[in-house]
């Protein structure tokens, strides 16, 4: 296998789940509890108010496919371009129960996004404290193989994705439920036409290109806040 160090591979995958893991249960957790303080308590009820990964583990979209994209992405090539994709197990909420709609509805679709800004906000101090210990920006995006190190450098990455990813205005992400609540009832068939082939065209946005795009201002931006 050549030059493939599959112990480094191993770690980095490893300390990759970990980190997503986290990042997919605080992001679920924060619509439960969002929901939870509008009324509804049919999340809570099932114990999603909780950082628990069992509690929103989804065994599809939450391990075999961020595994396997992961793997491929280390092959690379054709491979490599598979989008690396990954999701929670759907918090479950009732509108009906909620005591002011519009307002839960934008509060409950931005808490998951809001959880994960959060994270990246920890991982972002947890760098700084360690760049005073010797660490350099570099060492946190695989500049190193410090496992504490790629820790801090996926709580970032990974919550900052999620954060830009879950908030484009497409179906079934949080983006298109905050802008629903402000569009006027002429425009429900084209969300409803987004509804049925917004995730196709999400993965094709993914896998062109396009958000690595929209990614990019968004992680200059971290790498200068690191930097100063």
């Amino acid at each position: 296998m050549g030059n493939f160090d599959i112990a480094n591979f191993v770690s980095q995958l490893v300390v990759y789940m970990v980190v997503l893991l986290l990042a997919i249960s605080a992001h679920e957790a924060g619509h439960a509890w969002m929901s939870h303080k509008f009324g509804d308590n049919t999340a809570h009820q099932l114990g999603r108010v909780t950082l628990n990964p069992l509690a929103h583990t989804d065994p599809i979209g939450t391990l075999l496919i961020p595994i396997v994209s992961f793997i491929f992405g280390a092959i690379g090539g054709g491979l490599g371009r598979i989008p690396l994709i990954g999701w929670g197990k759907p918090t479950p909420v009732n509108p009906r129960n909620w005591t002011n709609y519009k307002v839960a509805n934008v509060m409950v679709s931005i808490a998951g996004v809001l959880a994960n800004l959060i994270l990246m906000t920890i991982g972002i101090v947890a760098a700084k404290i360690m760049m005073t210990q010797g660490f350099g920006v570099r060492d946190f995006f695989g500049g190193s193989t410090n496992p504490l190190a790629m820790l801090v450098g996926n709580l970032m990455l990974l919550n900052l994705s999620l954060f830009i990813f879950n908030l484009l205005p497409f179906p079934p992400l949080d983006g298109s439920k905050i802008l629903s609540t402000f569009l006027p009832s002429s425009f429900q068939p084209v969300l409803d036409l987004l509804e049925q082939f917004g995730f196709l065209f999400l993965m094709l946005m993914i896998y062109i290109g396009v958000f690595d795009y929209i990614f990019r201002p968004f992680l200059i931006g971290l790498l200068y806040v690191l930097s100063i």
